[in-house]
């Protein structure tokens, strides 16, 4: 069966990729809505749910992957910063904190669909202001969920994780795959 992962990220692709999946990439188009006052966690797995959904209305006889991640400080979300300030704010807000990052996937076909999410507790360092703004200087939180990246130079900025390493870069990897195996299977 052939397989779509519905995320053009490229740090899911590379997951994929070295897990040994063959995908092809078809990104979803959906407005991604979600309700008032969800929990982290719901919303990851209903935003995976909505993305697998807009691809599978245009190939139905695929396998479609998708998913969502997050970066939750208590139950506030931090999404992708919106500018440099806003990148600021959300680093000093996870500076010497622990945070959650929630990565929700939906597994699509045609006979079954699986939903479900991943939790990681990530501690940052006590940051100074100028590592902040040294970090954002690199620009690589511009599109980053949190404001950084833990496979790139944000990995600086981590005292410790608890969970799934790979969930934080944005695919919980071995659970994803033996599900994926297991939809095959069920085939």
């Amino acid at each position: 069966m052939k397989v779509i992962l519905a995320s053009a990220s490229p740090r899911r692709k590379e997951l994929l990729t070295l897990a040994g999946i063959e995908y092809t990439v078809i990104p979803s188009e959906c407005e991604e809505v979600l309700p008032d006052n969800i929990t982290p966690a719901d919303a990851v797995e209903e935003l995976a749910r909505q993305k697998a959904e807009d691809v599978f209305k245009r190939h139905s006889d695929c396998m479609i992957i998708a998913a969502d991640t997050v970066v939750a400080l208590g139950n506030t979300i931090l999404g992708k910063p919106k500018n440099d300030d806003d990148a600021f704010s959300m680093l000093t807000s996870l500076s010497g904190n622990i945070h959650t990052v929630y990565t929700g996937v939906c597994i699509k076909t045609a006979d079954r669909e699986e939903i479900f999410h991943s939790a990681t507790d990530v501690e940052f360092y006590e940051l100074t202001d100028k590592e902040i703004r040294d970090y954002i200087a690199t620009k690589e939180p511009c599109d980053k969920a949190g404001a950084y990246g833990i496979q790139g130079k944000g990995s600086l900025l981590v005292k410790g994780i608890h969970g799934d390493y790979f969930n934080v870069v944005g695919l919980p990897l071995a659970e994803t795959v033996r599900r994926i195996n297991n939809n095959l299977a069920y085939r």
